[in-house]
């Protein structure tokens, strides 16, 4: 009995221990939310089309204070940080894949060549929804059609139909500034409902009155843009100057769900067309693999969850907070397990830019084409960018585009 005392005791100790050692040291707060750049930008060009909009009502929400943190919040205090175009919003659309990745590939572009180029987000948008709709009419509605998509989407589309400059299709019409499809995805669903009610399988008929929406909306993609004064196709001008090759680029992807070491599907709702080339390796390998290639110069496209209460528009900035999970007991259970309830969900594509090190530990400079990015001020530079810990990235972002030359070691074992 005794002995039996004794072991219990020190059971208790130990967790009495753990319990104290894993004490909050970070606080939670309740903030009003207030009105941002969605509101105050993106919707006020809405509502330049509208007659009545009805103010959202002020919610609040469950986040981390870290008003009186230190955080390398400031984007010139990331001296290791690689040539970017400034950031761009999305607007009121679901195209973060699209906007992050497009990034990525005009500092790949710059990076590879040496050239600036501000590249069309739109023309690849475009293209995604005619795929989508041809997916959704060939399999007699038994495919999904909606906005989201993922980083490979974009060298999907460019090895098909190319890519042309910013300049020579915008995706605006009508005078607006900023994006937004709503209008256009409810005819285009609505259309492709009515097909899928009254089996009206044409596929050409059907191809033809999907374009002509879009056109409507988005106007025509071009067949052909000038450059140097030379006419090019887009085909043209993505393999003769700006020279990128899209099987270049892999997804690096890590959870337990699946055969680590091996190609997988990425098993979320915006990978539409059930793509199984992820590479899909244990955390320590993606997160060794990730600050490698910030180290070597390169530049990623990231995805993953930024609906956290460690995921601080004010400040900018992205950590775990101790109340979440403490820094040392993050490991692939513990990103799993975050998956698999969907606390970890499949949010939104950013482009990861820079790092420095602070405190033992990574912080990355992140661009991003979101509104959350945009509410402080409009002239700092830290307009459209957040501040992501080593320890955020870790946990909630689930994947990584890059080009196939900094993983080399990873994709031998493969």
């Amino acid at each position: 009995m005794k002995r039996k005392i004794f072991t219990i005791s020190v059971f208790f100790l130990y967790w009495m221990s753990l319990g104290l050692n894993g004490q909050n040291k970070d606080k939670a707060i309740f903030r009003v939310m207030q009105p941002g750049f969605f509101q105050n930008s993106i919707m006020k060009d809405d509502r330049e089309l509208k007659e009545k909009i009805v103010p959202p009502k002020p919610r609040k929400n469950f986040a981390v204070d870290l008003s009186a943190a230190s955080l390398p919040n400031k984007v010139d205090l990331y001296k290791t940080q690689q040539w970017r175009n400034p950031p761009v919003s999305q607007g009121n659309t679901s195209t973060c894949w699209c906007f992050s990745t497009t990034s990525f590939l005009e500092s790949e572009i710059y990076r590879i060549n040496k050239l600036q180029v501000k590249l069309s987000e739109m023309y690849t948008v475009y293209w995604e929804f005619v795929e989508k709709a041809a997916r959704y009419i060939h399999e007699r509605g038994n495919s999904a059609f909606d906005e989201g998509s993922e980083a490979n989407a974009v060298t999907r589309i460019w090895k098909k139909y190319g890519i042309v400059p910013e300049d020579d299709y915008s995706g605006l019409t009508d005078g607006r500034k900023y994006h937004n499809h709503d209008a256009m995805l409810t005819e285009l669903k609505g259309y492709l409902e009515s097909l899928k009610k009254n089996s009206a399988w044409d596929d050409e008929a059907a191809m033809a009155t999907v374009k002509s929406i879009m056109n409507h909306y988005m106007g025509v993609p071009p067949s052909e843009v000038t450059v140097n004064g030379k006419k090019v196709t887009p085909l043209q001008y993505l393999k003769e100057i700006i020279k990128i090759n899209p099987d270049d680029y892999i997804d690096i992807l890590s959870y337990t769900q699946q055969p680590f070491y091996k190609q997988v599907e990425y098993e979320v709702g915006d990978n539409w067309w059930h793509s199984s080339d992820y590479y899909n390796v244990p955390l320590d390998v993606f997160m060794s693999a990730l600050k490698n290639a910030v180290r070597e110069g390169y530049t990623l496209a990231i995805g993953g969850d930024v609906s956290e209460p460690g995921f601080d528009r004010t400040t900018q900035c992205a950590v775990v907070p101790d109340f979440d999970i403490p820094s040392a007991y993050i490991n692939d259970d513990a990103r799993q397990f975050r998956f698999s309830n969907q606390t970890t969900t499949d949010d939104h594509g950013l482009h990861l830019i820079g790092y420095l090190e602070k405190d033992g530990k990574d912080w990355y400079l992140v661009k991003d084409s979101g509104s959350g990015s945009r509410n402080n001020n409009p002239d700092a530079k830290e307009f459209g960018y957040y501040f992501f810990s080593e320890d955020y990235v870790k946990l909630k972002m689930m994947d990584f585009m890059v080009h196939k030359d900094a993983v080399k070691d990873i994709i031998a074992k493969f």
